[in-house]
């Protein structure tokens, strides 16, 4: 299986573990010109804005190292885009997610990190 397969597969699941957990999903792989977003979901009062990595094994990394500062500015940003699409204010309750899948272990880390604002 290809990356981008695996890529998608490893989302669904991540997409499945969260719907359990009680999160609508509204978006999968939500793209722009800035770059993408995994999941976009709401949960209670919250849109989430979601990231899933994916790791076979430790011999990379912990999956969650990988959502590292460059990558939350990037997934800020196109935060950033979507609320501005949807006309979602931005006093609106946000959240940022990391899921990490390493085998068949699943870690959520709900507010993973804090909205960075951006130049």
């Amino acid at each position: 299986m290809n990356k981008r397969r695996v890529g998608e597969s490893k989302e669904k699941e991540a997409a499945a573990y969260l719907q359990a957990q009680g999160m609508q999903i509204l978006e999968y792989n939500f793209r722009s010109r800035r770059g993408e977003i995994d999941l976009i979901g709401k949960q209670d009062e919250y849109l989430v804005f979601v990231e899933v990595k994916f790791r076979q094994s430790k011999a990379k990394g912990s999956p969650l190292e990988a959502v590292d500062l460059r990558k939350q500015r990037q997934i800020c940003k196109v935060a950033d885009f979507y609320r501005l699409m949807h006309g979602i204010g931005e006093f609106a309750p946000i959240r940022y997610d990391v899921v990490g899948i390493e085998g068949d272990k699943i870690t959520w880390i709900p507010n993973a990190f804090q909205h960075i604002y951006g130049r």
